[in-house]
C-alpha cells in the first residue's frame, strides 16, 4: 500500500522544518572517538565478558537461543533463577525481578502498582518510559519542579490533605498510597536529586520512593567495595526505597533490566506487571551476559577508578578552558552542555564529528525548547588526551 495518512505526512514535515527529524544513521566505532554512548566501562566491548558468556552455556550444556516462551509458561530458565539471586545480593535487596529492558520495567511497575486513588508524584525530568507507565496507571499523577524538595513537600501536604477529606467525604476507605518517583542520575543532565533528603521526606509522610538507577549503574558505588552498585547503595540507603530499577543497556554493557525490593513487591508484579506477563523472556546468552557483567562490575575495580578518574577530569578541564558555565553541574558520566537551537547546536556537533569526535546533539522536541545541548557521555577507555582535545575543540566553535 503506498497511502499514508495526511496527518501522520504533515507531522513528519514539521519535524523536518524545525530540523528535529529523527534518522537512523550508521555508526563506525573505528572512525570516530566515543563520547556518545552509554558503554561507560567498555562492557559492551569486552573480550572476557563475551567468551566467558559463551563458555559458561556450552559448561552447562546450554545451545538455545531463546527462550521459548514467557517466563510464566515456557522461558523462566535455571538462568534466571541465578542471576536474580546474584543481582538481589549484590544490590543488598530481598529480591530481584528481570526484565527484558529498561523501558519494559518501568511501564510494568508503573501501570501495575500504584492503584486508583492512589498518587504519583515524579520530577519533571523523569524518563519517558516512567512517564509512559504512569500514563498507563489508574493512579493521579502530578509532577514536581526538577529536584526541588520544597516544591515536592507542596505537594504531598496538598494531596494528603485533599486525598483524605475525598475519602472521608465519599464513604470510602480512606487508604490511599504516595508514590515518589525520580532518577539517582538523569539521563539528559547528568544531575542527581538529594537521596537523603527525598528519603526523609518518604518517611515523613509515609511515602513509597521509586528510584530509577539506569545510569548510576557501573557508575557510582559503595564506598567500601566501590562496586559500582549506584547512588542509593554508595549513600546506604538501600532499605529506604520501595524499588529500585537497575538497566543493564548502560554500564552493563549489555540488554534487560531488573527491578529491586521485597518479596512481595516480586509476587505482585510476576502477577500483575504486563509487560513482564505477556512477552517473551530474554534468551538464555543474554540472561548468561547480565551474570558475566555483574561479576566483572564487582572485580574490575581498575575499570570503575578510570571511569572516576575521567569524570574528574573532564569537569577541571571545563574549568580551565572557561567552559564551566554553559554545562549542566554534574559529577557523574553524562555531562551536558547547554546550546540553545537545533540548528546551532547540530552544527557544532557535525564540526566535532568531522573532527573525529562522537559527540550527538540533543534536540527540542526531546529537551525543551531553549535547552538543546551537546551530549557527552564519558568512558573508562577515553584518554585524557582526548578528553582535552574534545573540549578546547568545543571552545573555539562556541566563543
Amino acid at each position: 500500500m503506498k497511502r499514508f495518512p495526511l496527518s501522520l505526512f504533515y507531522k513528519l514535515k514539521e519535524r523536518e522544518k524545525a530540523n528535529a527529524l529523527r534518522k537512523l544513521q550508521d555508526y563506525c566505532y573505528s572512525i570516530q572517538v566515543d563520547f556518545s554512548s552509554n558503554d561507560y566501562l567498555g562492557f559492551a566491548k569486552n573480550r572476557d565478558i563475551f567468551e566467558e558468556t559463551h563458555q559458561s552455556l556450552c559448561a552447562k550444556g546450554m545451545r538455545q537461543n531463546g527462550a521459548t516462551g514467557s517466563r510464566l509458561i515456557s522461558g523462566n530458565h535455571d538462568l534466571y533463577v541465578k542471576t536474580e539471586l546474584y543481582l538481589s545480593k549484590f544490590h543488598q535487596s530481598e529480591e530481584a525481578l528481570i526484565f527484558n529492558s529498561g523501558y519494559d520495567a518501568n511501564v510494568g511497575f508503573f501501570s501495575a502498582v500504584p492503584q486508583r486513588n492512589d498518587i504519583i508524584l515524579y520530577d519533571e525530568l523523569c524518563h519517558a518510559s516512567i512517564r509512559d507507565g504512569i500514563q498507563m496507571s489508574h493512579a493521579k499523577a502530578y509532577k514536581f519542579q526538577h529536584n526541588d524538595i520544597e516544591d515536592l513537600e507542596k505537594l504531598i501536604i496538598k494531596f494528603n490533605i485533599s486525598s483524605a477529606q475525598f475519602a472521608s467525604g465519599s464513604g470510602q476507605h480512606s487508604t490511599f498510597n504516595i508514590y515518589i518517583v525520580t532518577e539517582s542520575v538523569f539521563s539528559m543532565d547528568g544531575d542527581c536529586p538529594n537521596l537523603e533528603e527525598l528519603v526523609a521526606l518518604t518517611e515523613k509522610y509515609a511515602a513509597y520512593l521509586v528510584i530509577d538507577e539506569a545510569h548510576a549503574l557501573g557508575v557510582f558505588g559503595s564506598p567500601e567495595t566501590s562496586g559500582g552498585e549506584g547512588v542509593i547503595q554508595s549513600l546506604g540507603l538501600q532499605d529506604k526505597v520501595f524499588a529500585r530499577i537497575m538497566t543493564f543497556g548502560k554500564g552493563l554493557g549489555c540488554h534487560g533490566a531488573a527491578i529491586l525490593g521485597s518479596a512481595e513487591l516480586k509476587s505482585y508484579l510476576v502477577n500483575f506487571a504486563r509487560s513482564f506477563i505477556y512477552t517473551t523472556g530474554l534468551s538464555p546468552h543474554s540472561v548468561a551476559t547480565i551474570l558475566q557483567a555483574y561479576k566483572h562490575l564487582g572485580k574490575d575495580k581498575e575499570v570503575l577508578q578510570q571511569l572516576k578518574s575521567n569524570i574528574l577530569f573532564f569537569n577541571q578541564e571545563k574549568l580551565r578552558l572557561g567552559l564551566k558555565p554553559m554545562f549542566v553541574y554534574s559529577k557523574s558520566a553524562i555531562q551536558c552542555a547547554i546550546i540553545p537551537g537545533n540548528d546551532k547546536v547540530k552544527s557544532i556537533a557535525t564540526q566535532l564529528q568531522q573532527n573525529g569526535f562522537d559527540v550527538k546533539p540533543i534536540l527540542s522536541p526531546t529537551v525543551p525548547e531553549g535547552q538543546e545541548r551537546l551530549r557527552f557521555c564519558l568512558h573508562s577507555y577515553n584518554s585524557e588526551k582526548e578528553i582535552t582535545q574534545v573540549l578546547e575543540l568545543l571552545s573555539t566553535f562556541v566563543f
